[in-house]
C-alpha cells in the first residue's frame, strides 16, 4: 500500500511537469516560422504587421537588366556596322539608295531597342512590388511590463496597509467584515472590472491627469485594483502566523506597535509577503479582458503613461482570430515570450525562497 501511494503521488506530480513541457513544446513548434524569420530581433522590433519593399533585390535586378541591355545594344551596333559594310560593297554606285536603306535599318534597330527598354522597365516595376511583412514584439512586451509595474506600485502599499490593519489594528468584528469584502473583491470577474474602468473610472483619471481615457495608466491602476485582494489576503494570513510569544516579548521590552510590526511581524512573515507579490505579479502579467478594455490596443510605444498602447495578452486576444501564416506564428511567438516571462518570475521567487530557507 505504501509503494502504491508513492507511485500515485509521483504520477500526480509528474502530470504537472508533463503539462508544462507540453505547453512549451506546443508554443515553440507553432512559433518556429517567426523564430526562423525574425530571430531574437523580434523582441526589439517595434513594428507590427508592416509591409516593406525589398530594395536590395530590386537594385540588383536593375543592374543585371542594365548589363544585359548594354550587351544587346553592342551586339545590335556591330550587326549594323556589318550590314552597312556589305551594303556599301554590294551597292557602291547607288549612294542615295544606300543612305535610305541605312536610315530604315537604324529606325528598325531603334524601335527594337525601345521595345527592349519598355520590357526592362516593366520587369523592374514588377520587382519593385515584392514586399515583406515585418512583425515585432517590442510594443506588447513593453506594454505588458509597464502595466504590471504600475499595478504593483499602486497595489503594494495599499495591500500592505490593509493586511496590517486586519491583522494587528482592527477589532475582530471589523476585521472579519473587511476580510470578507476583500475576498468578494477577488471573486469579481475581470470583464466587470474592465467595463467599470472604461465607463466610470477612466473619465476620472482623464480629468485628474489629462491624456486619453484608455491609456497605460488607466489599465495599470485598474489592474492594480484587481491584484490588490490577492496580495492583501495572502499578506494578512502570513502576518497572522507570527507567534504571539514573539509579539508579547517585544511589547514587554517596551516596543511600540509600529516597532513590533516593523521589527517582528514583517521579518517573520517576509517569505509569505514576497510570495503574495509574486502571485499577484503572475496574475498581472497574464490579465486580458480588463486590460483589453482600458489599454487602447494600439501597436505604438507610449511616450508617457497617459498614452494608449497594447500588451501581449490583449494582442493575442484581438488578433488571433484573423491571423494566418507568419502573423499567426508571430502571435505564438508572443505567447511563448509571455510564458517564459512568467516562468522566470516564478523561478526567481522559488530560488529566493529556497536560499532563504537554507
Amino acid at each position: 500500500m505504501e509503494k502504491l501511494f508513492q507511485k500515485i503521488s509521483l504520477a500526480s506530480a509528474s502530470v504537472v511537469l508533463v503539462i508544462l513541457i507540453g505547453i512549451f513544446i506546443s508554443l515553440f513548434n507553432s512559433s518556429k516560422g517567426a523564430i526562423s524569420e525574425f530571430g531574437l530581433g523580434f523582441i526589439t522590433n517595434p513594428v507590427w504587421n508592416k509591409d516593406i519593399v525589398i530594395k536590395k533585390e530590386v537594385e540588383d535586378n536593375k543592374k543585371i537588366k542594365k548589363e544585359e541591355l548594354s550587351t544587346e545594344k553592342e551586339v545590335v551596333t556591330e550587326n549594323d556596322k556589318d550590314e552597312a559594310v556589305e551594303d556599301e560593297e554590294a551597292v557602291s554606285d547607288d549612294d542615295t539608295l544606300e543612305g535610305s536603306d541605312e536610315e530604315e535599318i537604324a529606325d528598325e534597330d531603334d524601335e527594337a531597342i525601345t521595345d527592349e527598354d519598355d520590357e526592362v522597365t516593366e520587369s523592374n516595376t514588377q520587382s519593385n512590388s515584392i514586399t515583406k511583412t515585418i512583425y515585432g514584439g517590442l510594443v506588447p512586451i513593453v506594454g505588458t511590463l509597464l502595466s504590471t509595474i504600475i499595478a504593483l506600485l499602486f497595489a503594494l502599499p495599499i495591500a500592505m496597509g490593509i493586511a496590517i490593519f486586519l491583522s494587528e489594528i482592527a477589532p475582530k468584528n471589523i476585521s472579519n467584515i473587511v476580510g470578507i469584502a476583500i475576498e468578494l473583491l477577488a471573486a469579481i470577474p475581470s470583464i466587470i472590472f474592465g467595463m467599470w474602468g472604461l465607463f466610470y473610472f477612466a473619465p476620472i483619471i482623464q480629468s485628474l491627469v489629462g491624456g486619453y481615457q484608455v491609456s497605460l495608466l488607466t489599465a495599470g491602476i485598474v489592474l492594480g485594483i484587481m491584484i490588490l485582494p490577492f496580495m492583501a489576503a495572502i499578506t494578512r494570513d502570513s502576518m497572522n502566523t507570527t507567534p504571539d510569544v514573539l509579539k508579547e516579548s517585544a511589547y514587554a521590552l517596551g516596543a511600540t506597535k509600529f516597532e513590533v510590526i516593523k521589527d517582528v511581524i514583517f521579518p517573520y512573515s517576509k517569505v509569505g509577503i514576497i510570495g503574495s507579490i509574486i502571485l499577484a505579479l503572475g496574475r498581472a502579467l497574464g490579465e486580458t479582458m480588463a486590460v483589453a478594455f482600458l489599454i487602447g490596443s494600439i501597436f505604438q510605444l507610449p511616450s508617457k503613461v497617459t498614452d494608449p498602447t497594447i500588451s501581449i495578452p490583449v494582442a493575442l486576444a484581438n488578433n488571433f482570430g484573423e491571423a494566418s501564416g507568419l502573423g499567426e506564428s508571430s502571435l505564438f511567438y508572443l505567447a511563448l515570450i509571455l510564458f517564459v516571462m512568467s516562468f522566470v518570475v516564478i523561478s526567481v521567487a522559488k530560488f529566493y525562497f529556497l536560499r532563504k530557507k537554507g
